[in-house]
């Protein structure tokens, strides 16, 4: 399907490794061993723990929409397997629905339609796109799902070894903003297009919505006669949600990933009945004469974001966390900040860029203090 392609794409997190990093990789992790790692409003150092760790697991896999999924579950009974085979194959179902690849899927029949014109979508998709209307409109259109056609002239551009005219950015922006450019009919669950050469694009937010399907199924759907109390579903590695606990822990301990060096960890987060979504510009960019250009695009602007190194989303559901995560990317620390202390129920860890003394300086909100694990040697300040 493609959606790590597509505006929104995430950067990795390491829910495989079920552990803190490596004591002796700490402050090397943080260019050359000099970072520090500050804790937002905290005055006081804070006292150095251990980090939970993984055990035994078993896992399941498949690949959708262009990347890995998986189920990881402590061991159990054998019909575990087959209820969480079952449940990954949700993820190819998703991927027939929403991809924007395939011309025959709802989503991208969209397209096709000329000014006034509508298309009935399936109940479920078409929830999907008033979510994503909610989201453009609480986040100020830093997300939005109408952004194909700026994504397919970044697209065209890059495989071309070129950036977009100004003018072919702005014929691309009269034709985005989903409040602008759809008309939702909740009667009869169509959509209707009020310009030629909409595209709805849920890249953002596809893998988030897929993994919280997968969730819903494993927890207590009639397909299971009993549910699975712990696991973790992940979507490309950089969206997952986690139920129950695991080795001992309230919960399950995911590695974050660097946003300098993407093969390394910087932290662990215990993830407690939450769902994580990461994005970041480290792994998908390029270069055009010289200058280096994202892949995640604000929709309001057309053009690549540059203001953060990493932003993590801890929130209820998967597709609000993969949402707000590129959200709050395009958005920026402060905008991104004010959105969480409205929204107490949503914790973010939020990296700009590094400051003139070559210091990594995230700021956390509405994650406990007792579920975040930085390795040994690294400096938390206030």
């Amino acid at each position: 399907m493609g959606f790590e392609r597509e505006l929104g794409s995430k950067a990795p997190t390491d829910s495989g490794m079920f552990g803190s990093m490596s004591s002796e990789n700490t402050r090397r992790d943080f260019l050359a061993g000099r970072a520090l790692l500050r804790l937002a409003d905290r005055a006081e150092p804070v006292e150095e723990r251990t980090a939970p760790s993984g055990g035994p697991t078993v896992r399941l896999e498949t690949r959708a929409m262009a990347c890995s999924w998986s189920v990881v579950m402590n061991p159990g009974p054998p019909h575990w397997v087959m209820a969480a085979s079952d449940a990954l194959a949700l993820a190819h179902e998703i991927e027939d629905q929403l991809s924007i690849f395939r011309d025959e899927t709802p989503i991208a029949r969209i397209r096709a339609l000329r000014p006034g014109e509508s298309l009935e979508q399936p109940p479920e998709v078409f929830e999907l796109i008033q979510q994503c209307c909610q989201y453009a409109e609480a986040t100020g259109g830093a997300f939005d799902p109408t952004s194909g056609p700026l994504n397919r002239i970044w697209r065209d551009c890059r495989q071309a070894g070129r950036i977009p005219e100004p003018g072919e950015i702005e014929a691309a922006l009269e034709r985005t903003g989903i409040a602008r450019v759809l008309e939702l009919d909740a009667a009869s669950h169509s959509v209707q297009v009020r310009c030629a050469g909409v595209e709805v694009d849920l890249g953002a937010i596809g893998k988030g919505y897929a993994i919280d399907r997968i969730v819903e199924r494993l927890a207590g759907s009639p397909e299971i006669s009993t549910p699975i109390p712990d696991f973790l579903v992940h979507g490309g590695y950089s969206s997952l949600r986690a139920v129950g606990a695991h080795n001992g822990h309230p919960g399950w301990p995911v590695g974050l990933r660097n946003p300098l060096f993407p093969d390394r960890n910087y932290a662990t987060l215990l993830l407690r009945d939450r769902a994580m979504a990461t994005s970041g510009s480290n792994v998908q960019f390029f270069r055009h004469q010289g200058k280096r250009f994202g892949h995640i695009l604000d929709p309001r602007t057309g053009w690549p974001v540059e203001g953060m190194l990493s932003v993590t989303v801890v929130a209820p559901t998967a597709a609000a966390a993969d949402a707000l995560s590129t959200a709050f990317y395009v958005m920026g620390l402060d905008a991104a900040a004010d959105y969480c202390r409205a929204h107490p129920e949503i914790g973010a860890i939020l990296i700009p860029p590094l400051t003139a003394g070559r210091t990594l300086t995230p700021l956390i909100l509405n994650i406990a203090e007792d579920d975040l694990y930085f390795g040994d040697g690294v400096a938390v300040e206030g």
